[in-house]
């Protein structure tokens, strides 16, 4: 397949190591990817704040750029959701070829082994609302099922000397939310506060996601109110091990 890769704007301009793991684990995984230039933003922050209008530059951008591909990959559920939303009404082709990461992996390419992937610790996967419920990368515990599921787990579940631990609320909201974080910032913090309180209390020594948002959130959180105590690491860059 001829495969895109997506990098959103915040993995970019602040967590750039990200955008190089996801292109590193898929090459790992002997696919040849090309990475997206031309657009810089899905349009989630101008549409959740009430602006969709501003938002249609980034769409009509991701379009231009992402149409020749048989998919397109992006390392951030929330924004992958948002392009699927966005372009269904009037691109439904194009938003059935975008995929979260991590969704891809375990879907597309069903690896049985990650043999470069290693890292010796306890680590705890904080499943994040857009790619719980919108993209169903997971069982959510709200809903009656015999078999729960974790995409992103049955992929950590691969890295030699990972140790996953049990959260008690293991799909409560981290309490990022974009925007939500800035208009209602004490709700916010409270939110994630109580988050980081059940991957302490499980051990986690590194706390990991399929969305750098919520990371940034509760690595935030982290360093003010609990340093030293874990550290936060975007699933890829776990998966893709030495990049």
């Amino acid at each position: 397949m001829k495969l895109g890769l997506f990098i959103p704007c915040y993995v970019d301009q602040l967590h750039p190591a990200v955008g190089q793991a996801s292109l590193g684990v898929l090459e790992k995984l002997g696919q040849q990817v090309e990475v997206l230039t031309g657009p810089a933003c899905c349009g989630q922050p101008m549409s959740n704040s009430g602006y969709a209008h501003l938002a249609q530059e980034s769409s009509r951008q991701f379009i231009e750029h992402a149409s020749g591909f048989d998919a397109v990959l992006c390392p951030s559920g929330s924004c992958t959701l948002h392009l699927r939303e966005s372009l269904e009404p009037n691109h439904p082709s194009l938003a059935h070829r975008v995929f979260e990461l991590c969704e891809f992996i375990h879907d597309q390419l069903k690896p049985e082994s990650l043999p470069w992937a290693k890292l010796r610790a306890k680590v705890s996967l904080h499943h994040s609302c857009h790619g719980l419920r919108g993209l169903g990368l997971g069982s959510c515990s709200e809903c009656m099922t015999n078999q729960p599921f974790s995409k992103c787990a049955a992929l950590l579940n691969l890295v030699e000397g990972l140790e996953l631990v049990e959260l008690e609320r293991r799909d409560e909201c981290c309490g990022f939310g974009g925007t939500f974080a800035v208009f209602e910032k004490d709700l916010s913090n409270a939110m994630g506060l109580d988050r980081l309180a059940d991957h302490l209390k499980a051990g986690s020594q590194v706390i990991t996601s399929a969305d750098m948002s919520c990371l940034m959130h509760l690595g935030g959180l982290l360093s003010r109110h609990h340093p030293g105590q874990a550290r936060v690491m975007h699933i890829a860059e776990i998966l893709c091990g030495e990049c």
